[in-house]
Parts: C-alpha cells; structure tokens; sequence
C-alpha cells in the first residue's frame, strides 16, 4: 500500500503543471460528487443518482450553477454546505485551498508547489507567489464577509436569524465565485433565481458588486489597493477595467432598450426597475449565472447579446470564465493596428507582445470550435431542445456562466454528460487540457527553422 502510494505521489510530482490542474480539479468533482450521492445529502433522504451528483458536483466545483435539482429545496443542510465548499474551492482554485492548509499548518512551500500555484493563478512570474495567495484568500474572505454582511439586512428580517446569516452567506460565497446556486426556491418556487428581488437595490447591488469584484481578477484587485490611482495602474489592470464597464453598459443599454416594452420581462417595472434589472442582466452574464427576470421569455435578440456577453466573460486569474476580457481586448487592438497600419500593436504607450497575441487567437478559435461542436453534440443528444436553447447551454457551460433557457433538469443523460464536459473544459482552460494532453516531446522547439513561405490571405 505504501509503495504504491509512493509510486503514486512519485509520478504526480514529474507531472507538468497543467495535468496536475486537470487531475486535481477532476479529483475535487469526483470526491464531491461521492458525497453529493450520500441519502443525507438530500432532504427526502434518498440518494439523488451518481449522475446527477456528479452533474451538480461539476457545476459547483467548475463555478457554473446549472443544475438538475433545485438547490433549495432538494438539498439537505449538508448537501447544501458540500455545495457552496466546492464552489469556494472551485472559485478560488484547489492550489490556493491547499496553500491555505499548507500556510495554517506552517508547512514550507516547495518550488514545485510554486509552479502549481502559478498555473492555478494564471500568473507569468514565479516570484512571490505564496504571497500573492495571502493576499488572494484574504481578498475572498474580506469581500465575501462584507458582501453576507450586506444581504443579512434583507435576509434576516426576511428569513429570521439564522436562516437569514446563512442565506447571505452562501450567496455572497456564490456571488463571488461566479457560481449562480442559489437557495431562493423555497422562496418563490424551484428554478427561479432571483426573479423575486428584481426591483430590491440592496440585493441587486451587493450581488452585482460581488460578481464584477469577483470577475475582475485578483491581480487587477491587487494593483488598485496598491497604486490608488488610475492613472498608476498597470497595463493589463486599465485593460481589464475598461473592457469590463464597456461590455457591462453595452449589455445594460442593448437589453434596457429592447425588453423596455415587453410585458413579460421589464414591461412591467418601473423605470429604476427597468435600468435596475437591464444592469444586473449584463452583469450577470460576466459569468455569474443568476437571473432576475426569466430568461425563458426575453427575445431572442437579447439572448443573442446575451451568449456573447457570456463566452467573452470574466478576466484572467479571477473566479469566473469565458475567454477573458483581455482576449477579446488584445484582438480588438490588433485589428485597430491592423486598420491603422501599425507595425507594432501597442495600447496606453505600451506594446502587446506577439505571443500574447498569438495566445488570445488561439484561445479565441479553441472557444469558437468547442461552443460550435459542443452545440452540435447537444442538439444531436437532445432533440427537444431548439438550436438557440442548445448553443445558449453551450455557451454557459463553457463560460461557466450557469444561466439556462432550454432547462438543465430537462436534458438526458447523453446531454447532460455533454454539459458536463463542457463546464469542465471551460473552468480548467481549454488550453491548459491540451497542454496536458500534449507530449513533452511535442512541445519542444523544432531543432531547425524552416525558410519562410507565402500565403494569400483576404
């Protein structure tokens, strides 16, 4: 047994980075979902199905939020608390759990765990990267606390002590991790997010704050407590933040203005109501997965704004997904270069590398192909489901947003372990999977440089 276990340990440590992410991120789900298929893990006190418990283990560890029960009123107690921990651990990465752990117990950090970290946190350097993790899991605790603090003034008087300080602060863990659970379906029936509190400010604003908080980065969080200034921040800080408020006010506006009349969304609000709902709709789709109108009876032109709001996403080494604001933003800027017949691609007196560009195309064209064939596989898999309905699900997979239109609980098996798949590519990284699915030998560099060759392109 213990040779074995050597043997074991001995083969994780020559593993690269990238395999140790996908094995570790794959061991979290399975483990949550052996638990999630416990009989106490549910309130009827029957077993809910490996399927479906590693369904919901996946969504939860992978940040999503799709789900095939009702969190709220299937779950028991200790099914919810599996939940919101694998969401916490899925948030902020099982390297920075396990630093944490590591830090508690005044275990000394080696070198190979400081790679794994830097995988997890998606960083360039490797120095000060135990530090950086200090600041990250003080970060997530400060904003989720001030973030429960905040609900518990609708929720405590709501629910009453106890449940309401456990309402607020699992959404406020939710909100943060990009997650999208929720446990309003004892509230206002199964399935219904926040639809109940779309017009209530506190609610709305806290959730929203968390999400951007949450979807900005840590690294970005770090440069603003550091400069204090904008005109201080770093490159990458002023590219996140202001593609961030563009993508949000294009989304708020686009929405606010096509769903202003209809009777079935925000027809009914009041103004406040109306620019209130539009926000948090578009802050929503940075990955987050809540809803506060239903999104069964939006048109279809919003939906389309919508699933290009949620594969663009979050930012880089933050708690949500997509390919990342700094993605779209450097492809963006390489076609105004482009356009402009810069040679260099530069933005704020600055110069984006070629191998970063190269990097955003190939994660932009990863993305587009996984979202066209996972979208295919759904639609072979489920053939109730409209095409819209499949590449929405798709879509929020991918992005691990964790909002539906065609119902998750609807799927079939097939189609559910499609989804299932796909909320695990996006939250690992489809290139991070395909690194470790490389051979060490095939990604050396060529021993000779090939002579240059032409191609007509346009």
């Amino acid at each position: 047994m213990k040779s074995a276990l050597k043997k074991i340990i001995n083969y994780l440590n020559s593993m690269d980075p990238a395999k140790v992410m996908v094995i570790g991120f794959a061991a979290v789900v399975l483990f949550g979902a052996f638990l999630l298929n416990l009989p106490m893990a549910t309130k009827s006190g029957e077993s809910i199905g490996l399927l479906d418990a590693l369904f919901t283990a996946t969504s939860a560890v992978c940040v999503t939020g799709l789900v095939v029960v009702d969190t709220a009123t299937y779950w028991s107690h200790f099914g919810q608390i599996v939940i919101i921990t694998l969401i916490q651990i899925g948030g902020l990465g099982f390297m920075t759990i396990a630093t944490m752990f590591a830090l508690l117990t005044k275990k000394k950090i080696n070198l190979r765990e400081r790679l794994l970290i830097q995988e997890s946190l998606n960083q360039k350097d490797l120095s000060g990267m135990v530090k950086l993790t200090r600041y990250v899991i003080l970060i997530t605790f400060l904003i989720e606390g001030i973030g429960a603090i905040l609900l518990s003034f609708t929720f405590i008087p709501q629910f009453g002590l106890g449940r309401g300080i456990w309402y607020s602060i699992f959404h406020a863990i939710s909100a943060f991790c990009n997650a999208g659970f929720d446990l309003m379906g004892s509230v206002s029936g199964p399935f219904t997010s926040l639809t109940s509190y779309v017009d209530n400010f506190m609610i709305v604003m806290t959730i929203s704050a968390l999400i951007i908080l949450g979807g900005i980065g840590f690294p970005v969080m770090l440069d603003v407590i550091r400069t204090k200034k904008a005109s201080r921040l770093n490159m990458h800080s002023k590219i996140v933040i202001v593609t961030t408020a563009i993508l949000i006010g294009i989304g708020s506006i686009f929405i606010f203005v096509v769903e202003f009349n209809n009777p079935k969304t925000l027809g009914t609000l009041s103004f406040p109501g109306k620019l209130l709902a539009s926000f948090f709709q578009s802050v929503t789709t940075r990955t987050a997965g809540f809803n506060t109108i239903d999104l069964t009876l939006i048109k279809e032109s919003s939906l389309f704004v919508m699933m290009i709001l949620m594969f663009i996403g979050a930012s880089p080494a933050s708690t949500g997904g997509g390919i990342k604001t700094t993605t779209l933003a450097s492809l963006v800027i390489t076609v105004r270069s482009f356009i402009s017949g810069k040679g260099d691609i530069e933005v704020y007196e600055r110069r984006i590398s070629g191998g970063t560009i190269t990097k955003a195309i190939g994660i932009f064209f990863i993305a587009t192909a996984l979202v066209v064939f996972g979208t295919l596989a759904l639609s072979l898999t489920d053939e109730g489901f409209t095409l819209v309905e499949c590449g929405f699900e798709i879509v929020s997979a991918i992005a691990t947003v964790g909002l539906s239109i065609g119902g998750s609980p609807n799927l079939t098996t097939m189609g559910k372990v499609v989804v299932m798949i796909a909320m695990f590519i996006g939250r690992v990284g489809s290139l991070t999977i395909f690194v470790a699915l490389l051979s060490k030998g095939a990604r050396k560099k060529p021993p000779v440089r090939y002579p240059e060759g032409k191609i007509i392109v346009g």
